[in-house]
């Protein structure tokens, strides 16, 4: 074809027309590398991202519902530190992603979380400072329902939500609440501290390898009441005296966010739950009878002021030994007539049956975890008249 059309316009048009050509294929493949390189990826709230379908949702998004303990200082980079808080959202689409921040304490300390994708929960480790997670990939393009739960206490560190990668995030439903709010208030039990043996097992790898909150009994029970959860547990943590070196009680701060002395004051306005357990003890040990009591009933009328309405249940510790069931158990009658002898009669306890401790250090498994929610639900259900 070059040659016929050399030979109708002469040699020296044809080298012409050709130079003009291939300049402007050059210029154009030039501008063209030049766009790309130049062009600097963003992610904006609700804007296509370049490289995918999925839009970016800030972490302040309406759609998305956080229950717990939350620092909202920065509406964009929601913060919190205790175990059990959890966010909720709707997606639709085939894949979603959260982007996590992890605080890493002391370089060291990696937080778990439970990614739970339509009612199937895994656990898995945050990796790095900042992690974009993957929590689905490939299921069905219609609508799906996510729950994030922090696994870890809050002596592992802090977690902040940085925002969603979905092809559409969805309002919540009407009735975007359970039924009923539970708050567990406890120690390294309530935590689901030293449960989970699935990844690494007792004895191996750090401390929070082993943490479940998800799976401890204070969600299990909520989910099998319709319930929303609140876990106000701190490991190691007592009535009257701490074991393993910690140097806070209960009293000094089931007020404050991060249930830690150096925190902010928690705002109890935010939530008032149906139904309050506590089970401590476990650390205190075996104390002074009139002691630990007038302790307890002090600790109980301070919970109170915050929770005028909210029906209180003091649990023995589901790992005790005999000799400290007996005593919790003492203490626990003579608390409630204590408290009821004032006036409040909304106050009752739970003596577990068993003893539940095949997990590390004595502690239930995940498995156990089940069955001590079991064990507190037919109870539950008793003293709130709730059928379902």
């Amino acid at each position: 074809m070059f040659l016929l059309i050399k030979e109708k316009i002469g040699s020296n048009k044809f080298i012409n027309i050709l130079s003009i050509v291939l300049s402007i294929f050059l210029m154009a493949a030039i501008n063209q590398v030049k766009g790309e390189s130049n062009k600097i990826p963003s992610i904006t709230s609700n804007q296509e991202i370049s490289e995918s379908p999925l839009k970016f949702f800030k972490a302040s998004d309406s759609a998305i519902r956080y229950i717990g303990r939350i620092d909202f200082s920065k509406p964009d980079l929601p913060r919190f530190w205790n175990p059990g808080v959890y966010l909720s959202l709707y997606f639709e689409g085939s894949t979603c992603k959260i982007i996590l921040e992890d605080q890493m304490q002391y370089g060291v300390q990696h937080n778990y979380i439970e990614i739970v994708l339509d009612g199937q929960a895994r656990r898995i480790r945050l990796e790095q400072k900042t992690d974009t997670i993957t929590v689905a990939d490939g299921v069905s393009k219609g609508k799906h329902h996510l729950i994030i739960c922090k696994d870890t206490e809050s002596n592992i560190g802090y977690i902040s939500v940085a925002g969603v990668l979905c092809s559409e995030l969805l309002p919540q439903p009407e009735k975007n609440g359970k039924k009923h709010l539970i708050e567990c208030f406890g120690d390294s039990i309530t935590c689901g501290a030293s449960s989970d043996l699935s990844d690494v097992p007792c004895g191996k790898g750090r401390w929070e390898d082993q943490h479940n909150c998800y799976m401890s009994y204070g969600p299990r029970l909520a989910r099998m009441l319709d319930a929303d959860w609140i876990i106000s547990a701190v490991s190691g943590i007592g009535l009257m005296h701490s074991c393993c070196n910690l140097n806070i009680i209960m009293p000094q701060v089931y007020d404050k966010l991060a249930l830690s002395q150096d925190s902010i004051d928690w705002d109890f306005d935010k939530y008032q739950p149906d139904v309050a357990t506590i089970c401590l003890g476990q650390n205190d040990g075996i104390q002074d009878l009139d002691t630990f009591c007038t302790r307890y009933v002090d600790f109980v009328c301070k919970l109170r002021k915050h929770y005028p309405k909210t029906t209180l249940v003091l649990l023995t510790s589901p790992m005790a030994d005999t000799q400290l069931t007996a005593f919790l158990q003492k203490a626990l009658v003579k608390v409630q007539s204590s408290i009821r002898a004032m006036g409040d009669q909304n106050i009752y306890y739970y003596f577990f049956k068993n003893r539940y401790s095949q997990g590390c250090d004595s502690h239930p498994t995940i498995q156990e975890h089940e069955k001590i929610a079991a064990e507190l639900l037919p109870y539950i259900q008793k003293i709130k008249h709730w059928n379902s």
